[in-house]
């Protein structure tokens, strides 16, 4: 079982950064893949960012790449976004997800554990 717990988001102009951050529980955070999902209202959920147990593979989001940076500590059972360059399109609520095994997907439904979302608001 884990559980997953984002914090980090809120209100920023555009152009600007933010980082969020998910903590995990358990012991085996280590043997699960992360992913960033966003949803705006009236969209589904979508894939930005996701990263495999060891690091060793990262897939971006056409629309956040170059923006958006993914990386986790498995010493703290933390997985971080950076995101920086906001655009108000990038308003969203943003939830950390776990995937067990060492490989990522875009569909949500293959991932195990979600966390309750955070709040990022950009302004124009």
């Amino acid at each position: 079982q884990v559980q997953l717990v984002e914090s980090g988001g809120g209100l920023v102009q555009a152009g600007g950064s933010l980082r969020v951050s998910c903590a995990a529980s358990g012991r085996t955070f280590s043997s699960y893949a992360m992913g960033w999902f966003r949803q705006a209202p009236g969209k589904g959920r979508e894939l930005v960012a996701a990263i495999t147990w060891n690091g060793d593979r990262i897939y971006y989001a056409d629309s956040v790449k170059d923006r958006f940076t993914i990386s986790r500590d498995n010493a703290k059972n933390t997985v971080y976004l950076q995101l920086s360059s906001l655009k108000p399109e990038d308003t969203a609520v943003y939830y950390c997800a776990a995937k067990s095994g060492n490989s990522y997907y875009t569909i949500p439904r293959y991932y195990n554990y979600w966390g309750q979302g955070t709040q990022v608001t950009v302004s124009s």
